[in-house]
């Protein structure tokens, strides 16, 4: 489920890198297509002095222009200015998650979802819960470019945080799961994650008598309650409440102008200019779209393997090759390493890597430390989660695979 991925969505143009001190502007409109939406774009052209950028259009999300060239500002309204923009661009998380449509949160479902998703014994080894790959205690990750996974198994891509996935449109990097519910499932049942047949897991909470009671509850009106739909129900309302509002950036959205320092406002000025808002926008600062990573320049084999296509391996479709969701950049100082490789571990690389790979332009250390300073804005109010007592094994329990 976050992590840098493609920033600016367009097929690499051909053209030449703006001059020193200019910034890009990108036209973008979104097509129905069978497999979501699909992303066209026109070249990207040097567009004024840096800080003046055109209307950039995402979807029905209108980003007029920060500056025109030439215009003079004091200070006081600049400011204003500059969170009357942030504000057409981003929304604050909020403070009580989201209900999910066709699964109420109740507290015994959402308890029932705290106790499977700490619970190792839904994998087949016993030894891995869906907080072994998304620690809430490490960001929503399991700080590791890839996770180890059934017998020794590594998984071929990143591990995204958990924290605020509930504001992405869709899960996993390729997007392949609709929404938390679909997503649950398919870690659990995967032969390299955690293993578990898909059979095997009612068989395996059946076989725990504590787990009759919650389920009961849980689900009070069906008679065969422990399925693994709806394991997958009670893990998503739990995981729709790892959310982490009040981040510095929140604070800003919402009028505190204190909120961030100098050089958190610089960054945040240069990450609307450059044009990294046109990708990674809205209440997820990312997550709501797909983009080819590489727009410009390809980065190289360890961040952009040539094996792993990304959304194309779900759709088949050409035009998705190398394409990956753009990921959320909520509370990204706290979940190196980046990119779906986790090859980066170095914020401020990925920063150089994104304004090169997807915008063609060479970000400044002087830029790149003011954009990252932005970014560690948007570390939020972390989640405070108690560690939830399991219902004990007995001697009928099915037993762990080796």
């Amino acid at each position: 489920m976050a992590r840098f991925a493609a920033a600016v969505p367009t097929e690499p143009p051909s053209r030449k890198r703006p001059k020193a001190g200019t910034s890009a502007s990108v036209s973008i409109s979104f097509q129905n297509c069978a497999h979501g939406p699909e992303i066209a774009a026109a070249p990207l052209r040097p567009r004024g002095r840096l800080g003046a950028v055109t209307v950039l259009a995402l979807g029905a999300l209108v980003i007029p222009a920060l500056t025109s060239p030439g215009q003079a500002q004091t200070p006081g309204k600049s400011q204003d200015t500059l969170m009357e923009q942030a504000r057409q661009q981003f929304q604050p998380i909020p403070e009580n998650p989201p209900a999910l449509p066709g699964n109420t949160a109740t507290p015994a479902k959402v308890a029932l979802g705290k106790m499977l998703y700490f619970d190792p014994r839904l994998s087949a080894s016993h030894a891995i819960s869906c907080n072994s790959c998304h620690n809430i205690g490490l960001g929503g990750v399991d700080a590791e470019p890839t996770s180890l996974g059934h017998r020794w198994q590594h998984g071929g891509r990143n591990a995204p945080t958990v924290l605020n996935a509930v504001f992405d449109k869709s899960q996993f990097w390729d997007g392949r799961a609709k929404d938390l519910e679909a997503q649950a499932g398919g870690p659990i049942v995967n032969p390299v994650e955690m293993g578990s047949p898909e059979p095997h897991v009612a068989e395996q909470l059946r076989g725990i008598p504590g787990y009759h009671e919650a389920f009961a509850k849980a689900f009070p009106d069906e008679t065969d309650p422990i399925t693994l739909a709806n394991v997958q129900k009670a893990i998503a309302v739990f995981e729709a409440t790892l959310i982490t509002p009040n981040a510095p950036f929140d604070r800003y959205l919402k009028g505190d102008p204190n909120a961030l320092s100098a050089t958190e406002k610089a960054g945040l000025a240069l990450f609307m200019n450059k044009g990294c808002a046109a990708c990674h926008n809205g209440i997820n600062v990312g997550g709501a779209t797909y983009a080819p990573f590489g727009v410009v320049t390809k980065p190289g084999a360890s961040l952009l393997p040539p094996d792993d296509k990304g959304r194309f391996m779900v759709t088949k479709t050409p035009g998705d090759e190398y394409v990956f969701k753009v990921p959320s950049l909520r509370n990204i100082a706290l979940t190196a390493p980046y990119f779906h490789t986790g090859a980066a571990w170095d914020l401020r690389v990925a920063v150089s890597v994104m304004g090169a790979s997807q915008l063609g332009i060479h970000l400044t250390p002087e830029e790149v430390d003011k954009i990252a300073a932005f970014l560690g804005s948007l570390t939020g109010e972390q989640p405070q989660v108690t560690y939830p007592m399991l219902p004990p094994s007995v001697a009928s329990t099915p037993q762990p695979q080796p």
